[in-house]
Parts: C-alpha cells; structure tokens; sequence
C-alpha cells in the first residue's frame, strides 16, 4: 500500500495476514520474505522501510486493541498539554488530536490509521494506579460517539497499560509499527 500522510510508514499484522504501508514496492522487501505471520516485523524488514541515511525511526511494535465509544463523556478539554510528550508524540502520528484530563491523567483522541480514531492516555502519578487507568480509558470511551470504533496501540512490555485497556473492554485484533523514514517531517 502506499505511504501514510506525512510521509509515515507501517506495518499492520493480523492473524496470517499483514499490510505494509510504505514508499517501497513488494519487490523492495522480496528477498526478506515477509509474510503474514510474524515475519514481516522482521527488523532487517523494518530498517529497511526506515531507509540508510539521514535521522530515521523505527517505532515499537504495539498490539492493536478496539473498543467502541460509549458517548456522553465529561472529560474536560485541555490546550494547555501541548507540550507534554504524550501529547507531542500523538500529533507526530496522527491527524486532528484532542487532549482531554482529569485529575489522574490525560488522553488524546485523534486521527490515525486509514483515518481511524485512535486513543492514548497517560497517567500524571502511575505510582499509585489502583485502578485509574482503566477508570481513564473508560471516561475516554464516553468522549468517543456511541458503537463508533476506537482503536489503541500498547506496548507489550507494558502490562499494566495493557491489563487496564483490556479491563476497560477493548479487544487485541493485531499488532503495529509505525516507520518515519529518512526524510519524512518529525511532526
């Protein structure tokens, strides 16, 4: 497929099926016989999206989790997060980003993938959790229109993050990377 808007680039895997969003044809990757079993996040697969030369970013490979919007969120509206890194990191991928808080964290709802709505939150003091961020998520899912898909991305490694999202009623359906290649704006 071609290259996201901005220049990005991903991998997106399901159960033996991939889709590799990138300014590379099928023969580019060839010899590195990605497949839709794993294989296509192969690092030598990844690296070579990124290109040689010139400041490059592989991301992490997260799981890929959906839920649906409830409607009827409260979650206050935030412009003074702009310079959180949470919420730079999400303007740096996706399109249209809201940043919306409470008193335990932030969430930033906006456009992603194929213009899919994603979500992330952060929680101000993740010390004492006690279940915060799934109580988060939750409040994030009401800021989501009623039956409209939200989507998720969660590192593996961070199990509470992804304890909270799968608590909160989001699903894992694949996972993804998302590629900045040599080239390609930061922002």
């Amino acid at each position: 497929m071609p290259p996201l808007d901005g220049g990005l680039e991903a991998v997106v895997s399901f159960t033996g099926h991939a889709f590799v969003a990138s300014r590379l044809s099928a023969d580019d990757l060839t010899d590195l016989q990605p497949d839709g079993f794993g294989r296509v996040l192969n690092p030598e697969i990844l690296l070579r999206m990124a290109g040689g030369s010139g400041e490059v970013g592989v991301g992490v490979v997260d799981v890929t989790l959906v839920a649906r919007g409830v409607g009827g969120g409260t979650l206050g509206h935030r412009a003074d997060l702009d310079a959180h890194p949470r919420v730079q990191h999400a303007r740096s991928i996706r399109h249209e980003v809201d940043v919306f808080s409470d008193e335990t964290g932030l969430v930033t709802i906006g456009r992603g993938l194929a213009g899919r709505t994603e979500m992330s939150i952060e929680l101000f003091d993740s010390s004492s959790s006690q279940g915060a961020g799934r109580r988060l998520i939750e409040a994030a899912l009401g800021l989501v229109p009623a039956g409209e898909p939200v989507f998720a991305g969660v590192s593996p490694g961070n199990a509470r993050s992804l304890r909270a999202f799968l608590a909160a009623g989001f699903t894992p359906i694949g996972s993804e990377v998302i590629v900045r290649p040599a080239g390609a704006p930061t922002g």
